[in-house]
């Protein structure tokens, strides 16, 4: 069976030898993705479902993903998909292979029309340093924000770390920072009173959200905590909603986890739970060659009780 690493990496999951040579064997002979709209067919699930029914350990992977995954585990996890990135290389049969075993947990899709299903984050040293393709400190967020339907799980897999050391991911339980409020400053953030971000060339993912509450005060499943950092620049904010947020924001940073990706990692966060975010890169990018700099592939998933 997978272990799950529980010294230092709660949440990675490595593979056994013999299930890593399967998938690479399965991997190598997947056939291209058929897209429904914004969604992956349902006949290309079907068909890499079966292939990948075909490996005998890969029903216990499977729940070993799922266990981590679930309301009792740490709602995220980190895939260690190293040794078949570098049999493969991360090119189409990775991306298949990869797309496949993701479809068992829930649905890809591709909310971002100009975009095809696995975006790609690059390093542009022109952008601005906290946004996702900067150098600077991505600081803790959940994607898609002002979206009424928000994707349930973001992915991202590691093409290249960076190069110079830094760049560590950095997660955080949302819900369980918000516990730790008080009840007035919970209060605040369940009133519609923030706004981020433009809402434009998107699919399935409802309508415009703005205002919005940080608290919809759904169940777990179904709701989000609607947090991000720059939404404390970007919206029109009383004193006490300003406050409030960035309360929430000093208990996300206080029980941070960090690690750092490295190539072939997939990391899988449930939105519903977690925000995610970045550390700087390392100082000196504009010595390390285009060619080099730190990438990052991206994916959303739907639940599928939610389609």
């Amino acid at each position: 069976m997978p272990e799950i690493a529980n010294a230092d990496c709660d949440g990675f999951i490595d593979l056994l030898r013999g299930l890593e040579e399967d998938l690479i064997e399965i991997g190598s002979t997947l056939p291209a993705w058929s897209m429904d709209g914004a969604f992956l067919a349902d006949s290309t699930i079907k068909r890499y479902r079966a292939e990948l029914g075909s490996a005998p350990q890969f029903r216990e992977f499977k729940g070993a993903l799922l266990a981590a995954l679930s309301a009792e585990g740490d709602g995220y996890a980190v895939v260690r998909l190293r040794n078949i990135a570098q049999a493969l290389r991360i090119e189409e049969q990775f991306l298949r292979l990869t797309t496949a075993l993701l479809a068992e947990l829930a649905t890809p899709f591709q909310p971002f029309q100009r975009w095809p299903l696995w975006k790609t984050i690059g390093t542009n040293l022109a952008a601005k340093p906290g946004v996702s393709t900067g150098i600077g400190y991505n600081a803790f967020h959940m994607d898609l924000v002002n979206a009424t339907q928000p994707p349930d799980y973001t992915i991202l897999l590691c093409v290249r770390p960076d190069p110079l050391g830094a760049g560590a991911s950095i997660l955080s339980d949302a819900r369980a920072a918000v516990s730790r409020l008080s009840p007035s400053t919970r209060a605040l953030l369940a009133e519609p009173e923030y706004c981020y971000g433009s809402f434009f060339e998107l699919s399935d993912v409802g309508e415009e959200y703005a205002p919005f509450p940080v608290l919809d005060g759904k169940p777990e499943d179904v709701g989000f905590v609607r947090f991000t950092a720059k939404m404390l620049a970007g919206s029109d904010l009383s004193e006490a909603h300003a406050r409030a947020a960035r309360e929430l924001a000093d208990e996300l940073i206080a029980r941070q986890t960090t690690f750092t990706l490295q190539r072939g990692d997939v990391l899988i966060v449930d939105q519903h739970r977690w925000v995610h975010g970045r550390e700087p890169l390392g100082d000196g990018q504009h010595n390390v060659p285009e060619e080099n700099r730190r990438v990052l592939l991206q994916l959303f998933l739907r639940s599928r009780q939610q389609l």
